[in-house]
């Protein structure tokens, strides 16, 4: 330990004796690390990579033809008929009236999960807007299976309309029931792709919803089982062309263009100019009208003074 201690100092202060003697020899690399970390990177490299025979395509065949493809103003075949949740047979077309926009999602009551997500995000989405089903805007749910009846949708869209709490949505909100002809009708004219599973005994499909003209037309696209309200709210304006919502509520969707890569809308800076360049116009021409009302009526009471 001493002579420890003695090598310690002599080398840090340059003491005499023997410490002056002793020196630390650079400690040289194994040659063989460098061998030993490149192989682990080849092995890891080699673990990571699909093995010849490997399925290398971009989804299981589960899932084939399990898509969306947007068919924007795609007009809905209106002749299509479907049983409503009260037993009812109703042709698609009956459930536009030309004035409000639709929303129409295709679920399915006994879905495990997937359209009880959707569902139970978009009501509480639609909970936060100030606008009710049935007032300025529908909504139509298509069960994408069959077999179910109509029963079955009506106590579907009973537990949700007592979650909403809005009595009143009930006559806006038609869940219906059909044959599997007119729901891939329905499904192919909108781009909803969706297949039976028989190992799980379900429907695979995707969390979209699309919002209709009041005539009839795929308007916009919303993915996703949250929804935004202004997300909402703009894609509902957007629809329903001018014929829903107030001045500000159409200045607002001005200023806002929907962003496909986020599925939401965002603030269109040009627009925003351009309506700022109005509002700027608009206060300076009501200044100008003020000013020169004012300077006609010194003139016009000025003449008779001064012809006395």
């Amino acid at each position: 330990m001493a002579s420890e201690v003695r090598h310690r100092g002599g080398e840090g202060r340059g003491a005499r004796g023997e410490g002056r003697g002793t020196r630390c020899e650079p400690r040289t690399l194994d040659p063989r690390i460098p061998i030993i970390l490149g192989a682990s990177w080849i092995a890891l490299l080699w673990l990571a990579c699909p093995a010849p025979g490997q399925v290398l395509t971009s989804a299981p065949d589960e899932l084939e033809g399990v898509n969306v493809v947007e068919h924007l103003d795609a007009r809905l075949p209106m002749d299509l008929e479907f049983t409503d949740s009260d037993g009812r047979r109703v042709k698609l077309g009956q459930l536009f009236d030309g004035t409000r926009p639709v929303i129409l999602t295709m679920n399915y009551s006994s879905c495990p999960m997937l359209c009880h997500l959707q569902l139970n995000g978009l009501f509480v989405g639609l909970e936060k807007l100030d606008w009710t089903i049935g007032d300025k805007f529908r909504m139509i749910t298509v069960s994408i299976n069959p077999q179910e009846t109509f029963q079955r949708a009506a106590s579907t869209k009973a537990k949700y309309l007592k979650n909403y709490g809005r009595a009143e949505a009930g006559a806006g909100w038609h869940f219906l029931t059909g044959k599997e002809e007119n729901i891939r009708k329905l499904a192919g004219t909108v781009g909803f792709g969706y297949r039976y599973d028989p190992k799980y005994k379900q429907y695979v499909h995707l969390a979209v919803l699309m919002v209709c003209t009041p005539d009839g037309r795929v308007s916009r696209y919303l993915y996703g089982i949250e929804y935004d309200p202004q997300t909402l709210r703009l894609a509902l304006l957007e629809a329903g062309e001018g014929r829903i919502g107030t001045t500000y509520d159409k200045v607002l969707l001005y200023c806002f263009h929907y962003e496909p890569t986020t599925g939401k809308y965002s603030l269109a800076a040009v627009r925003l100019m351009q309506a700022g360049g109005l509002v700027t116009v608009a206060v300076l021409g009501s200044l100008l009208s003020v000013y020169w009302w004012r300077e006609r009526r010194k003139v016009k009471n000025a003449k008779p003074r001064g012809g006395e």
